[in-house]
């Protein structure tokens, strides 16, 4: 156990100094700082949950891929938001997230529902998730382009994280990309072989440690940043980092696995994870539709991530 929280905290850490040499790197090229934005700085947080899958897939376990993205995105919304609405005491959604983006989560996470309803995500249905990835962030890029006001603040808020100073190239700049990297790569191996080993040690299947501790584990630079986000008013970053991840677990963390080997499904995953996440998009949808997501409302979905523990070890 203790091998598997030092190894999901250094699976954290490292995504983080990785996206932040590739953010610097990006300053460096010359690459706007919007687009920095929007694309190394929000995929970043989901890097965990990719590299961590396609080890798994890799090295034998592809039963954890499904569970660990499934599980991450029951935990994002269940306990991210509601976490962030209860310290940011009130969430607000602008009517581009109610029209595109929580219409992306559901039908994401209802391909990734369907895929799996046999039992297995196959290559085939591995290929239909990626391109869902890719459309997606395509899309993102070329049609949510912000208003010149929002785009200069995007930049600014870029620029201040990375520093004049840094807007050229230096060393260390390599030495975060590369040591990220390489330490992703271990920690994201140690990890896999920590929840093989605790399952079969505690005689539980290795889905269900992959859907809910390995979930946590790796979902917690969501939680820090839409905590962080939420707690200094910034609370379009609390929820827009919470869906474009759920998109992108969905999408890419299932989909790039499954195309190097098929993932099975267990029944865990069918009979609790699937309606699980399920229920948490369609709490959340309707919670949207007046536009904000408030601390009472919050409240609740922390109490429903708690149920959803609570079934998978039988505790209720």
């Amino acid at each position: 156990m203790i091998i598997l929280a030092v190894s999901l905290l250094a699976l954290v850490k490292s995504a983080d100094l990785f996206t932040e040499g590739a953010e610097e790197l990006g300053v460096v090229f010359k690459v706007p700082s919007f687009v920095v934005g929007i694309t190394i700085v929000a995929l970043g947080t989901s890097l965990p949950e990719l590299v961590s899958g396609i080890l798994a897939a890799v090295r034998g376990a592809p039963e954890i891929v499904v569970g660990n993205a499934v599980g991450s995105n029951v935990t994002n919304i269940f306990l991210v938001l509601g976490i962030a609405a209860i310290l940011g005491g009130r969430l607000f959604v602008h009517r581009e997230i109610v029209k595109v983006d929580l219409p992306m989560v559901a039908s994401s996470g209802a391909l990734l529902a369907l895929t799996a309803l046999d039992g297995t995500v196959s290559r085939i249905d591995g290929v239909l998730l990626f391109a869902g990835a890719v459309i997606y962030v395509t899309y993102s890029v070329r049609l949510s382009r912000p208003s010149p006001a929002m785009e200069a603040a995007v930049e600014a808020s870029v620029v201040e994280e990375v520093g004049p100073e840094r807007a050229r190239f230096r060393p260390l700049i390599l030495v975060k990309l590369i040591g990220g990297a390489v330490i992703i790569y271990f920690a994201a191996e140690y990890t896999i072989r920590s929840a093989v080993e605790i399952s079969t040690l505690l005689d539980i299947g290795s889905d269900i440690i992959a859907i809910s501790a390995v979930a946590l584990g790796t979902s917690l630079p969501e939680l820090f940043v839409s905590a962080v986000a939420a707690r200094r008013g910034k609370l379009d970053i609390a929820i827009g980092n919470v869906l474009g991840s759920n998109v992108f677990n969905a999408f890419a963390v299932a989909g790039i696995p499954a195309i190097i080997a098929p993932l099975p499904v267990s029944n865990t995953i069918l009979t609790i994870g699937l309606p699980f996440m399920g229920v948490a998009t369609v709490l959340y949808f309707f919670m949207a539709q007046d536009r904000e997501v408030t601390r009472w409302e919050g409240m609740p979905l922390v109490l429903f991530y708690i149920l959803f523990l609570g079934k998978l070890f039988g505790l209720l």
